[in-house]
């Protein structure tokens, strides 16, 4: 980013005034960035980078649109490179400016996370679909520069619409591969931008960027054993419409000292972290009581989901944080394998990545999501402040199995 910031100055090659202003700008938002920064909370991280991204859309949206606004006032003619590449960051620029907004909403709690189901929602994407390569189209091919602006401004407008349906139809089970995919959405409006301005940075940077979140992207929806289109257009909560199967029973609590003695008496143990864990700070704590079991010869290890927390990566930045060692990380299919070889299984603020509900009801919200098998291991043990259910608003049988306690 500073090397795209020292870039940019440099091939400005204008008046001291203008130079005055743009670095009075940087400094004002590296002012308010710093202070966003060392205020937010770990936990807040996903919605902050959802708004981050959504920035990156909008200015890769206004920079498209204004550049070919100087063009057409200008009276020089369009060639057909910045043409294309005003178009594609417009529109892609305008999706992930809306897209990345609404996402920030249902991270924060201001929207509702479960998802949009409008009456033919997918037609409804399609017509707009339809609307903004028409718009395309005659921007692309007019040859009135002013008609043209129009039409730019035209497909902006229906790709925010359609940035911000597509995100709001896509419920919170599905949030971390969003934030992904926004990432990917942004690094290609930057890469268009810097074709559009002559900037070989801004274009490789953005490059990397929206690789890097696609592959992200891919490797989520692998591992959740789904396609990307079914993550965009379906989307766990979105699907048979039958009603999820009754979650009846009764639980069994526990105490902390009843944990701590399975816990000494065992001579393997495996964590499960969850978003939970997150919002109580508790990685710290974890990372201790993990050394003290290590040292009275108890064999510890982690099961992270790929989709644990609410942003890819959450949890084992946590867990790094706290000094865990990386050798004893293991992904969900490393650990699903050998489940029943674990005495005790400490669930730690996790809902929906372990809920047996994905696997036995197929009428549920989540069905269909690999989870980590916790209730095949020989006892389980859920860290938890309620009963309460997961994100996605799924109940866990796994609360009331003969082996679970619950330590409320």
């Amino acid at each position: 980013v500073s090397g795209g910031v020292v870039a940019t100055l440099g091939g400005l090659n204008t008046d001291p005034g203008t130079y005055a202003q743009v670095i009075a700008s940087l400094a004002a938002g590296g002012l308010v960035g710093n202070q966003i920064a060392s205020r937010i909370n770990i936990t807040d991280l996903p919605q902050m980078v959802a708004a981050y991204h959504s920035l990156v859309g909008l200015a890769a949206a206004v920079t498209s649109i204004a550049n070919i606004m100087l063009i057409a006032e200008s009276g020089h003619d369009m060639d057909g490179v910045h043409m294309v590449t005003a178009f594609l960051g417009g529109i892609v620029g305008a999706i992930t400016l809306t897209g990345s907004a609404v996402a920030f909403g249902k991270l924060q709690g201001i929207l509702d996370s479960k998802p949009l189901n409008l009456p033919g929602k997918n037609a409804l994407n399609l017509a707009m679909l339809g609307a903004v390569l028409t718009c395309g189209g005659l921007f692309l091919t007019t040859g009135d520069p002013q008609f043209g602006v129009t039409m730019l401004w035209a497909t902006a407008a229906i790709g925010g619409v359609l940035g911000a349906h597509l995100t709001a139809s896509i419920g919170g089970a599905d949030m971390p591969v969003v934030i992904t995919l926004l990432n990917s959405y942004s690094g290609y409006a930057l890469c268009a931008e810097g074709f559009m301005l002559n900037n070989d940075l801004i274009t490789t940077v953005g490059a990397l960027i929206g690789s890097s979140g696609a592959i992200l992207s891919y490797i989520m929806c692998k591992a959740m054993n789904r396609s990307l289109t079914n993550v965009i257009f379906g989307g766990y909560g979105t699907g048979t419409g039958g009603k999820a199967a009754a979650v009846t029973g009764t639980h069994t609590e526990t105490s902390v000292p009843e944990v701590v003695e399975a816990l000494s008496s065992a001579s393997r143990v495996l964590i499960v972290p969850g978003y939970g864990l997150a919002v109580a700070n508790a990685q710290h704590s974890i990372a201790e009581l993990t050394k003290k079991l290590k040292a009275k010869g108890v064999q510890v290890e982690f099961g992270v989901h790929p989709v644990a927390g609410r942003m890819p990566g959450q949890l084992n930045v946590l867990l790094a944080e706290a000094g865990v060692p990386y050798d004893i990380v293991y992904e969900m299919e490393e650990v699903n394998g050998h489940m029943d070889q674990y005495d005790v299984v400490v669930v730690m603020g996790a809902n929906d990545t372990v809920n047996s509900a994905a696997l036995e009801d197929p009428n549920s919200v989540i069905a269909g999501m690999p989870v980590i098998e916790v209730w095949k291991a020989k006892q389980v043990a859920f860290c938890k402040r309620s009963m309460g259910v997961g994100y996605t608003g799924a109940d866990n049988p796994v609360f009331f199995k003969p082996n679970t306690v619950m330590l409320l």
